[in-house]
C-alpha cells in the first residue's frame, strides 16, 4: 500500500456514543461477516464484542481474508497472553499500512463494543473494501459506482449512496437480478414494499449465492437512516460473489471483439474476391469481344459495329470502372484495418491483386483504342470502295455503251462493191474510229486500275468486278484485233477509192475529237467524288468554273462544227457523212446534254459544300466544349493531386474539400455526356480529324474516369488516416507534422517514398541506422515492416503506423489467450458448452466450428483448443 488507511470516524455518533439502531445493525453485519470468513478454519464468534477478546479468533480472522501466515498465538489464557495475542493482530494490521486510531489491546480485551466495531470496520475496509477499482475509482466510491452501473437499467432503482438508495430492497434484488435473472422475478416487486424486497434478496443471496444474512429486513425498514458501514459491507459480499463472473464478462467481450474485427475481415475479403472475380470475368469476356476483327461486307454494318462500340463505351464500361474504383477502396480498407488489428496483410488469390487487376483494365483500355481505330479504318476503306465500286460502275456503263454494236461494225460487209468516196469514207470513218479507240485506251486503263484497287481494298464484290473487268479487256482485245483487220481490208481498196469529199472529211475530223471531248466533259461533269473539308469541295468548285470559263472556247467549237455541217448540208442536201457515224444532230444533242449537265454539277458541289460546312461546324461545337472540358479536368486533376500533399486544415476539412471537388466533378457528367452526344454527331457525319482541339472524346472520357477514380482514391487515403489517427490517439498537429515530414521526402509527389527516400526520411528523425553492410540490413527489416507485400514503396498510411507505434491497449494474441483461459476456468482447453455459455450464439459457433480438438492428456471428449486458435487469429497458424 502506497498510504496508510486511517479508520473512519463514526457518522452520527454524538458524546462518544453511537445511535442504537446503527450499532445493532453493525454488530450483526460485522458478525455475519467475520463468521462467513471464520467458517473456513471452522470458527464462529456469537458476539462481536466477546469473540475477539482472547486474540485468537483474530488472528485467524487476519489468515483467511489475507491468505498470508500470522504470527501464532500465545497459548495461556491470563489477561496478559489476550493482550498479548491482541497485539499480534493490531501489529499485522499496522503491517498492512492501516493506521489506527485509539484501539489498543486492553480496549478489545476488556470487550469495548465501540473500539471493537471500529477495528472490525477497519480491518473490513481493508481487505474487502479497499481493493475495489471500477473505471479508477477505489474503495467507497469505486463500490458505489459499481452499484450503479449495474442498477442503471432498472426502474426505481437510483443508488447515490449506501443507506437510504438500499432501504426499500430493489436495489439488492437488481443486483442479484442483473448477474443472475432467473433468481428473482424483478417485475413482480413493488417498491411499496421493502420489507418483502429485503427478505427476498436476503434469502434468495443466502441459498443461493453463500452470502450470508448480515441485516434483518424489519431492522433497515424500521430505521430512519439504516447504518453506511453494515450496508457498504453487505454490498462488499454482493460484489466479490460476482467477481469471478465479472472476469468471465470481461474475457467474453474482449474475445467477442477479435471475433467480430475477424469476421467482419473476412467478409471484407470474400467480398474483395467475389468483385476481383466477377470483375476480370467481365473484363476477358470484353477482350474477346473487342479481338473480333473480322470486317463487315457493307459500311452500314461497319457503323452498326461502331454504334454498339460507343454504347458499349457509354453506358456499359463506367459503372465497371466505378466497380473497379470501388475494388481498390475495399482493398486499402481491408490492409488498414488488418493493421490496426495486428493481421498479416490481406492477399488476394493469384491473378486477383490491384495490380492484376489495374494490368487488365490497361489491357482492355488499349484494345479498345485498336477497336476504335480498326472500325474507323474499315469506315474509311468501306467509304472509299463504294465511291470506288460507283465508280467503276459508272464508266464501265459509259464505256459498254461506247463499245455497243462496235464489233459488228468493224465485221461489217460494206466495203465490197463500194465506190471511192464510199472506201474513202469508209477508210476516214475508220480513221476516226481509230482516233477514238485510241482515246479510250486510257478510260480502259483507268478501269483497270479501279478494279485492281477494289481487289487491293478486299471488296466484297470483288468477283463480279472481276468478271466485268475481265469481259471489257475481252472485248477490247477484240475491237483491236478487229480494227486492225478492217484498216488492212480499207488500205487495201484505198487505190480505188481516192475521191474524198473534203469537207465531210473536215467535219468528221473535228466532230471525233469534240465528240471525245464531250464525252470527256460528260464523264467529269457526272463524276464520283469524295471530299472531307471544306476547302477540298472548294478546290472542286474552282476547278468547275475553270471548265465553264473554257465553255466559250467550246461554243466556238461547236459554232464551226454546225457550219460545216450546214454546208454539208447545202451541197449533198442531206446529211449523210460516209466518213464518220457522228451527225449534226448527235452532236447538237450532245452539246444540249453537256451544257445541261454543267448547273447540274453547280448544285451537286453546292450541297456537298453545305455538307462539309455542317462537318466543319461539328468540328467546331466539339472543339468549344472540349478546350472547356479538357483544361478543366487537367486543371481539377491537379488539384485533387496537390488536395493529396496538402498539410494546412484538419483531415475531416480535407475530406469535406474532397467531397465537394466530387460534388463539382459530377456536375460536369452533363458536359461530358453533352460531348458523346455531339461526338455521336460527328462519328455519323463521318468525320475522322479535328484541328481546332487536341482533345478527343477517348481523351476526355479516359481524364474524366480517372478523375473519379483519382477523388475516390484520395477520399480512401483520407478516411483511413482519419480510422488510423482515431485509433491511435493521434492529435491533428501529429498528423499535421507527419504529413509535412512525408511529402518533404516525396520528391516526384507521388503519394509514396521508395527506399531510398524512406532511409532519408529515417536518419532525418534521427533513427539510429548502423553503418556498413549493418545498415543495409537494417533497413530491409524496417521496409519489410512497412512495406509487407514488397511493392518497394511506403504509403502514407504505414508511414504513420510505423512513426506512432505506441503502448496502448490493444487485443493482442496473449490477451485474448488469456481470456479464453478466463472462460475455461484456467483449464487449457474449453468446451462448447463453456463457449455458449458466454458469448453470443453467433461468435460461439463460430468458434467451434473453427477450433481443433485438444489434443492433451487426459482430456474430455469434445475438448477444444482454444491457444491454437488464438495463435491462428493473428496468422501464426491455421484455422
Amino acid at each position: 500500500m502506497a498510504d496508510e488507511t486511517d479508520m473512519p470516524s463514526y457518522g452520527g455518533e454524538k458524546e462518544g456514543l453511537m445511535d442504537p439502531a446503527w450499532e445493532r445493525q453493525q454488530r450483526k453485519t460485522f458478525t455475519a461477516w467475520c463468521n462467513s470468513h471464520l467458517r473456513k478454519k471452522g470458527l464462529k464468534i456469537e458476539e462481536i464484542d466477546e469473540g475477539f477478546r482472547d486474540g485468537r479468533n483474530l488472528l485467524a480472522l487476519l489468515e483467511v481474508i489475507s491468505g498470508e501466515a500470522v504470527p501464532a498465538p500465545d497459548k495461556g489464557k491470563m489477561r496478559f497472553h489476550k493482550v498479548a495475542n491482541v497485539n499480534k493482530a493490531l501489529a499485522f494490521i499496522a503491517s498492512k499500512g492501516v493506521r489506527l486510531v485509539s484501539i489498543g489491546a486492553e480496549e478489545i480485551v476488556d470487550g469495548n463494543t465501540k473500539l471493537t466495531l471500529g477495528m472490525i470496520w477497519t480491518i473490513i475496509l481493508r481487505f474487502a473494501i479497499q481493493d475495489i477499482s471500477v473505471e479508477e475509482l477505489s474503495s467507497k466510491e469505486g463500490l458505489l459506482l459499481w452499484c450503479q452501473r449495474k442498477t442503471q437499467p432498472y426502474k426505481n432503482v437510483n443508488v447515490q449512496n449506501f443507506h437510504m438508495s438500499f432501504k426499500d430492497g430493489l436495489a439488492f434484488c437488481a443486483l442479484i437480478h442483473r448477474h443472475r435473472p432467473e433468481l428473482i422475478d424483478y417485475n413482480s416487486l413493488r417498491k411499496s414494499n421493502p420489507l418483502e424486497n429485503l427478505k427476498t434478496a436476503f434469502e434468495v443471496a443466502e441459498k443461493e449465492l453463500d452470502i450470508p444474512q448480515m441485516l434483518d429486513p424489519e431492522d433497515i425498514v424500521a430505521t430512519t437512516k439504516p447504518d453506511e458501514r453494515a450496508i457498504m459491507t453487505y454490498v462488499s459480499s454482493y460484489y466479490h460473489a460476482f467477481s469471478a463472473g465479472q472476469a468471465a464478462e470481461t474475457a467474453a467481450k474482449r474475445i467477442g471483439k477479435v471475433l467480430q474485427v475477424n469476421q467482419e475481415n473476412e467478409r471484407l475479403m470474400e467480398e474483395y474476391e467475389s468483385l476481383a472475380s466477377n470483375l476480370l470475368e467481365w473484363i476477358q469476356e470484353k477482350m474477346q469481344w473487342l479481338a473480333d476483327r473480322s470486317s463487315q461486307p457493307t459500311l452500314v454494318d461497319t457503323q452498326d459495329k461502331l454504334e454498339s462500340f460507343r454504347g458499349y463505351r457509354v453506358t456499359e464500361k463506367p459503372p465497371k470502372a466505378e466497380e473497379k474504383g470501388r475494388l481498390e477502396t475495399n482493398f486499402n480498407t481491408i490492409q488498414t484495418r488488418l493493421r490496426l488489428s495486428k493481421r498479416p496483410p490481406f492477399m488476394p488469390t493469384e491473378g486477383r491483386l490491384v495490380s492484376d487487376i489495374a494490368s487488365a483494365w490497361r489491357r482492355l483500355e488499349a484494345s479498345e483504342k485498336t477497336y476504335e481505330e480498326f472500325l474507323l479504318s474499315e469506315l474509311r476503306r468501306l467509304e472509299r470502295l463504294e465511291h470506288l465500286a460507283a465508280k467503276f460502275n459508272h464508266k464501265a456503263d459509259i464505256h459498254e455503251s461506247w463499245t455497243s454494236g462496235k464489233e459488228e461494225t468493224l465485221q461489217a460487209d460494206d466495203i465490197e462493191g463500194a465506190n471511192l468516196a464510199s472506201v474513202l469514207a469508209l477508210i476516214k470513218q475508220h480513221e476516226a474510229f481509230e482516233s477514238d479507240l485510241k482515246a479510250h485506251q486510257d478510260r480502259v486503263e483507268q478501269l483497270m486500275g479501279i478494279a485492281k484497287e477494289l481487289n487491293e481494298l478486299n471488296y466484297s464484290n470483288a468477283d463480279q468486278v472481276n468478271a466485268r473487268c475481265q469481259e471489257i479487256s475481252d472485248q477490247w482485245t477484240r475491237l483491236g484485233e478487229f480494227s486492225t483487220q478492217r484498216r488492212q481490208t480499207l488500205e487495201e481498196a484505198k487505190t480505188l477509192q481516192e475521191r474524198l469529199d473534203e469537207l465531210r472529211l473536215d467535219f468528221a475530223k473535228k466532230a471525233a475529237p469534240f465528240n471525245n471531248w464531250m464525252d470527256s466533259a460528260k464523264e467529269d461533269l457526272m463524276d464520283m467524288f469524295s471530299v472531307h473539308s471544306v476547302q477540298e469541295i472548294k478546290d472542286l468548285q474552282a476547278a468547275h468554273i475553270q471548265f465553264t470559263e473554257n465553255m466559250q472556247q467550246a461554243q466556238a467549237e461547236y459554232d464551226s462544227l454546225m457550219a460545216i455541217a450546214s454546208q454539208i448540208s447545202e451541197i449533198a442536201g442531206s446529211s449523210f457523212n460516209p466518213y464518220t457515224t457522228l451527225t449534226p444532230e448527235d452532236v447538237s444533242d450532245k452539246w444540249e446534254e453537256v451544257q445541261g449537265l454543267v448547273p447540274q454539277r453547280h448544285a451537286i458541289l453546292q450541297k456537298e459544300e453545305e455538307r462539309q460546312i455542317q462537318n466543319e461546324d461539328l468540328r467546331k461545337a466539339f472543339a468549344a466544349e472540349a478546350n472547356v472540358l479538357g483544361p478543366w479536368i487537367e486543371a481539377t486533376s491537379e488539384q485533387i493531386a496537390n488536395l493529396g500533399l496538402q498539410v494546412e486544415g484538419t483531415l475531416e476539412s480535407q475530406l469535406a474539400e474532397l467531397q465537394r471537388v466530387k460534388e463539382d466533378v459530377l456536375a460536369h457528367k452533363v458536359q461530358v455526356d453533352s460531348l458523346e452526344q455531339i461526338n455521336q454527331q460527328v462519328q455519323e457525319a463521318l468525320v475522322f480529324d479535328n484541328p481546332h482541339t487536341e482533345f478527343t472524346m477517348d481523351t476526355i472520357r479516359v481524364g474524366y474516369e480517372q478523375l473519379l477514380a483519382a477523388i475516390g482514391r484520395n477520399v480512401n487515403d483520407i478516411e483511413n488516416q482519419i480510422l488510423t489517427r482515431d485509433s491511435k490517439g493521434i492529435s491533428e498537429e501529429k498528423m499535421q507534422e507527419l504529413r509535412q515530414s512525408f511529402n518533404h521526402f516525396d520528391k516526384d509527389k507521388s503519394g509514396k517514398l521508395d527506399k531510398n527516400e524512406f532511409k532519408a526520411c529515417l536518419l532525418s528523425i534521427g533513427y539510429n541506422l548502423h553503418g556498413g553492410d549493418k545498415e543495409e540490413s537494417d533497413l530491409a527489416h524496417l521496409m519489410g515492416i512497412v512495406d509487407p507485400n514488397e511493392t518497394g514503396y511506403v504509403t502514407f498510411d504505414a508511414f504513420v503506423d510505423f512513426m506512432t507505434k505506441e503502448s496502448t491497449d490493444e487485443d493482442t494474441m496473449e490477451q485474448v489467450m488469456e481470456s479464453f483461459k478466463v472462460l475455461a476456468g484456467d483449464k487449457p482447453y474449453i468446451t462448447a458448452d463453456e463457449l455458449r455459455r458466454d458469448l453470443p450464439a453467433d461468435q460461439a459457433e463460430y468458434c467451434i466450428a473453427r477450433m481443433s480438438p485438444y489434443e492433451g492428456p487426459d482430456a474430455p471428449a469434445g475438448a477444444l483448443d482454444y491457444q491454437l486458435f488464438s495463435t491462428a487469429l493473428y496468422g501464426q497458424s491455421d484455422l
